[in-house]
């Protein structure tokens, strides 16, 4: 139809309409690219428009989320100025739209100079600085020279599109927060998603698989951009941006394996590289590392001791590395460099005076498992040293297993006073592992006073992790009092813990609310999943019956599935059954799937039939 607006790779060369008044748009994408990433969308959709130097970039989105599109989207000029300077290769495409697709099937999907996107990346200013579009944005926008100017040959090297990708989103956040933020996405990476699985013995170039999904986890995202991390770490700034601007060149427009990538790092650093890759790349796994420390008075030394402590065989190598011992010595910084070569080794540094900080690798370079376990006189100076985010941040960690009422003096003062954001979420984190009634005090009086929502929320949610009748009443004191409703989710969240009027009141008040995306009632549904309560079974129906057009395809499927689970002890089940078996031939795979789930939650012998019916 002539209204609405199609999109595909490259450039727009040609529009006409046919004498049915159906209209064709003919596209040309010039210049050669994998085939997985053409790309048509048709739909009726606003546009936004900016631009970057000759680039035209459109902002494509739904009529009814338009309002939002402008705040969602703000960072992409800025995001492709970084990603030039920073890669030494000018944006390789014609122009660069991003369109959001209503239920879409992933976060976001690189094509080449035509990025689709969920439209669940439109959020609303309400959630302050809890929700944004941000690292989508850039992780889509570095895909358009890693993974489309440049592609892997195959799957078993995916880390070169996606750890690019990965990594380069962390380097967008450097440059707009400063490095303590782009260190503490690389933590969360690597304590979150990296360093959990110590169990798996598939290095990142993988061709083993039977799936090409099995590929798209850990070990190309986050583990992937560890490794870029780990090179840059080692090569420096600059002689790394010159490797990966050489890189670029010579594949530009073509396929390529990892040996590619480290041939050209050593022809530009003149470093052999072998070792690197086939520890980090070609074998699986990561150190343990055990640290001792020892100062030793009569010699003046610092003793070191580092162990690598994981199971070393064929698959799982003895690492090696370079890193960095740091000491603070009457207010004076002491480096040295070391290399960690052994599976256990010393190192003694002669100091004019015991430290009072000890730190090992403080700039955040080796992914490794660090079990280094310091006296509160070490963690006391270190949690205060206004210089160091991830010092304090670990020294966070630490004081969260160290039950005593110092620890939460120290913890106290970083929740409310630290610099910086990721720091005052780990102390509100560490503070909850206490599980004291001074910690649980310290988060109560805290929540209203934070001013950054992100630790508001986090706060939130750990006070509100016990499971007690002054819970109840700390979270409907929540809901009362905060207006972001990011944060009023997770209270209504932990009103599924509870039974009793007054959550069934709150959750049903909630259930009918009207929020941007149904976000508060979605979490009203969640958390009624959890109370399996028939009382909750009426009002949820209704709900779904009266707005399911509101629902998003995967938000409807998971309402149909806690309707199931709520009416399975009713004695009268046929209302919620026909409801149910009324989405059995939905449009949306999403809906008919969770229909079919919902069918067997309910435990209803009529629902067999229409199971079976789908088996084939």
């Amino acid at each position: 139809p002539p209204d609405m607006t199609v999109l595909s790779n490259g450039k727009q060369i040609g529009e006409q309409t046919d004498s049915q008044g159906l209209k064709a748009v003919h596209w040309l994408q010039e210049k050669p690219h994998a085939n997985y990433l053409i790309c048509l969308v048709a739909g009726h959709l606003e546009k936004l428009e900016k631009k970057h130097r000759d680039i035209a970039l459109g902002f494509y989105t739904q009529p009814t989320l338009i309002e939002h599109a402008a705040n969602s989207f703000r960072d992409t000029p800025d995001i492709m100025e970084f990603f030039e300077e920073e890669i030494g290769v000018p944006f390789p495409w014609h122009k660069y739209d991003q369109v959001t697709i209503r239920d879409f099937t992933a976060g976001g999907m690189e094509n080449t100079s035509l990025t689709t996107l969920t439209h669940n990346t439109i959020f609303s200013k309400e959630t302050e600085n809890i929700r944004t579009t941000r690292r989508l944005d850039a992780h889509e926008m570095a895909h358009q020279w890693f993974g489309d100017y440049v592609t892997c040959k195959d799957w078993s090297h995916l880390w070169l599109n996606e750890g690019f990708a990965t990594y380069y989103t962390h380097l967008y956040e450097g440059h707009k927060y400063g490095r303590d933020a782009m260190l503490y996405g690389l933590h969360g990476d690597a304590t979150q998603r990296i360093l959990t699985q110590d169990k798996d013995k598939k290095p990142i170039v993988f061709n083993g698989y039977k799936n090409p999904m099995q590929q798209f986890d850990y070990r190309s995202y986050p583990k992937g951009s560890w490794v870029l991390h780990m090179l840059r770490s080692q090569l420096g700034p600059d002689l790394y941006r010159q490797c990966i601007q050489a890189y670029l060149q010579k594949h530009a427009l073509s396929s390529v394996v990892s040996d590619d990538l480290r041939q050209v790092i050593e022809d530009h650093s003149g470093r052999p590289m072998d070792r690197f890759f086939d520890q980090w790349l070609y074998h699986p796994r990561h150190p343990d590392l055990k640290i001792v420390y020892k100062w030793m008075p009569k010699e003046k030394l610092a003793k070191v001791s580092i162990k690598q402590t994981q199971d070393i065989s064929d698959d799982v190598l003895l690492f090696q590395f370079p890193t960095k011992l740091r000491f603070v010595v009457d207010g004076q910084v002491v480096d040295r460099e070391i290399k960690v070569t052994q599976a256990e080794e010393d190192f003694y540094v002669p100091l004019n005076a015991k430290p009072a900080i000890v730190r090992f690798d403080p700039d955040y370079t080796v992914l490794a498992k660090v079990s280094f376990d310091k006296s509160n006189d070490l963690l006391k100076p270190q949690i205060a040293n206004t210089e160091d985010m991830m010092g304090r941040l670990l020294a966070c960690v630490a004081l969260g297993d160290r039950k005593t009422h110092e620890s939460v003096v120290l913890l106290t003062d970083r929740l409310n006073n630290d610099p910086f954001f990721g720091v005052r979420i780990t102390a509100a984190k560490a503070l909850a592992k206490h599980e004291t009634d001074e910690s649980l005090q310290v988060l109560r009086e805290s929540w209203k006073n934070q001013t950054d929502a992100r630790v508001r929320r986090e706060v939130v949610q750990q006070m509100l992790r016990q499971f007690s009748p002054e819970t109840l009443n700390l979270a409907v004191n929540v809901l009362e009092e905060e207006a972001n409703p990011a944060i009023q989710t997770v209270a209504i969240g932990a009103l599924g813990r509870f039974h009793g009027t007054e959550s069934t009141k709150q959750l049903v008040r909630f259930l009918e609310s009207d929020s941007f995306r149904n976000e508060l009632a979605t979490a009203a549904i969640s958390a009624i999943g959890k109370r399996n309560d028939p009382e909750l079974t009426k009002p949820l129906m209704s709900t779904l019956k009266d707005r399911q057009a509101e629902f998003s395809a995967r938000d409807l499927g998971r309402g149909l599935v806690t309707l199931a689970r709520t009416a399975k002890s009713s004695d009268d089940k046929k209302d919620v059954f026909e409801f149910i078996c009324s989405f059995a031939n939905h449009p949306k795979s999403t809906v008919r799937t969770s229909t079919l789930s919902a069918l067997g939650k309910l435990s209803d012998d009529r629902a067999t039939a229409i199971v079976e019916s789908y088996l084939e």
